[in-house]
């Protein structure tokens, strides 16, 4: 009995704990969403690829594009691939159809006339009414939400394809030049497109002169002394941009096929925006060499330093921006290139640290400018000339005739000693008088120097120009303190010269003369020196004492 009362009350408590204590059981989950593997995550990208197996011919997976989920299975099959080559047709010879205007993102462009879930793919006039072709976003039985055809749109489809026909010239031409085709583009529309191009180079050539000579005659007189040759940079950029108009619109007579129109699009946008980059630059060039020529009479050597970085600085941000506007044409999210380059650019900044260092060293030495082209200066133990400042490194010409390559992230740490900046030239120089000159003779030295100095017209002197220093080992030094009022180099050596000889003259007039080091005589052999007699034997030697 106690047995059998211990068993139930164990049992009770281990199903208790068991259902209290065991976890639920999680019900079974949806599998994540995947990528569509035929591409219909967006607008664009499902009708890019839905275009892509039509020109490759395979309509029965180019039908997987097009909602038949409410037609019956067998229709599917059968009118599935009929449809897709009706709908491939209308695109194709639709010349307002872009493919790149479509949004690329997966929840579809908002816009005000589509309803929600919607892209407007393109608009036509049927009977007289605009009716309108529409991508839908629906969800598949596996939860996969996919940009297919709109089955309202579907319907349309055969009667837009009457609509379209063959253009009128290819019911002339051979049968070879309508049916070959490439990318889905009849042979013919090949030839003329080569030939639309090549006619495009002459054809500019004779609209841009004329158009030269009579901007030649406005800038005359606009700006009289405007040299002819400034207008020479714009020829070929305004020759490549009139090309691009003129082939874009011929584009639309030829009618090339939806998918090659993307393509070349996409080569005309980047041709476009390289013109008006190097339009720009053009620009830029004309303004920098004006300014630098207004500059050269008052600021030489900051237009000279400064004008070439400046000009350097915006043609790197015209070609940037020039990227940028050309990855947008094509289609892509610049917004999320620039935030991917901002990451990418911490470490491209790591990676060439020396680099934007000496990038940001150019850019003080110009603001600072401690030195300018043309200026002669010391930088370490090397005097030269500075002949170009640039972005990562400045050139200097030394006296060897050699260029000297200084990064400026070392420049603009360096000690410089600017000789070009001097206002007046230092003249120091130390007389050392013989030790037996007299006081009288110092004094006449004195007397002598000091008047040279204040009646010279280019000397600047203090109150007391010239002072007795000291006595030293074999002379009685005398030290010359001026300022010689001028910056030239050649113009103070030559009145250096002119002070130094009347010095000398002085000097002697005074009854004295510069010291040389006293001198001894040794025997050959060595040994003390002889006594008495002050004249040196034949067989000593001369030594410097």
């Amino acid at each position: 009995m106690n047995f059998r009362l211990v068993l139930g009350v164990f049992l009770l408590v281990g199903g208790v704990t068991q259902t209290t204590a065991a976890p639920a059981i999680p019900a079974a989950s949806t599998p994540a969403a995947s990528t569509d593997p035929l591409h219909r995550d967006s607008p664009r990208s499902a009708v890019f690829a839905f275009l892509q197996a039509c020109h490759a011919r395979n309509y029965e997976s180019a039908a997987r594009y097009i909602d038949l989920r409410n037609a019956p299975q067998d229709q599917r099959i059968k009118s599935g691939p009929q449809l897709a080559q009706q709908l491939e047709q209308i695109l194709d010879r639709d010349v307002r159809f872009d493919v790149a205007s479509l949004s690329g993102g997966a929840e579809g462009g908002p816009s005000d006339s589509t309803p929600p879930k919607r892209e407007r793919l393109d608009t036509f006039q049927l009977n007289g009414k605009p009716v309108e072709l529409d991508l839908e976003h629906v969800s598949l039985r596996s939860g996969l939400w996919v940009w297919l055809f709109a089955p309202d749109s579907v319907k349309l489809i055969p009667q837009l394809a009457k609509l379209t026909s063959n253009s009128p010239i290819e019911r002339h031409l051979p049968e070879p030049l309508v049916d070959w085709k490439l990318m889905d583009t009849a042979v013919w529309r090949w030839i003329a497109l080569v030939l639309l191009a090549l006619i495009l180079g002459p054809l500019s050539r004779l609209v841009v002169w004329p158009a030269l000579l009579l901007a030649e005659t406005i800038a005359r007189r606009v700006a009289p002394r405007m040299d002819k040759s400034a207008l020479q940079p714009f020829v070929g950029p305004f020759r490549l941009l009139l090309c691009i108009t003129v082939f874009r619109a011929g584009l639309e007579a030829i009618d090339l096929s939806a998918l090659l129109r993307l393509y070349v699009g996409r080569i005309l946008a980047l041709l476009f925006f390289f013109g008006i980059a190097r339009l720009a630059m053009a620009t830029v060039d004309v303004f920098i060499r004006r300014v630098r020529a207004r500059l050269e009479s008052r600021h030489q050597s900051f237009s000279y330093s400064a004008m070439p970085l400046a000009s350097r600085v915006l043609k790197i941000t015209i070609v940037l921006l020039a990227v940028a506007a050309v990855l947008s044409a094509w289609g892509y999210n610049t917004t999320t290139i620039l935030a991917g380059l901002g990451v990418g650019g911490l470490a491209i900044a790591l990676a060439a640290q020396k680099t934007v260092e000496n990038l940001f060293g150019g850019v003080a030495v110009i603001t600072d400018r401690p030195v300018t082209v043309g200026d002669f200066c010391r930088f370490g133990n090397q005097v030269g000339t500075v002949e170009d400042v640039g972005l990562r490194s400045t050139r200097i010409r030394t006296l060897d005739r050699t260029l000297v390559t200084i990064p400026n992230a070392e420049f603009s740490t360096m000690i410089l000693e600017n000789f070009s900046k001097r206002d007046k030239t230092w003249f120091h120089i130390t007389l050392n008088l013989r030790r037996d000159a007299l006081p009288g003779q110092v004094r006449n030295v004195l007397e002598s120097v000091t008047r040279l100095l204040k009646q010279h017209s280019k000397a600047q002197t203090g109150p007391v120009p010239v002072r007795f220093v000291g006595v030293g080992t074999y002379s009685l030094d005398v030290e010359v303190f001026a300022y010689i009022m001028t910056a030239d180099g050649d113009e103070f050596l030559q009145i250096q010269q002119e002070l130094l000889l009347r010095i000398l003259d002085a000097i002697q007039a005074a009854g004295t003369a510069l010291a040389v080091p006293t001198q001894a005589y040794l025997p050959l052999g060595g040994g003390a020196l002889p006594q008495g007699d002050s004249a040196p034997a034949p067989e000593l030697a001369l030594a410097n004492r």
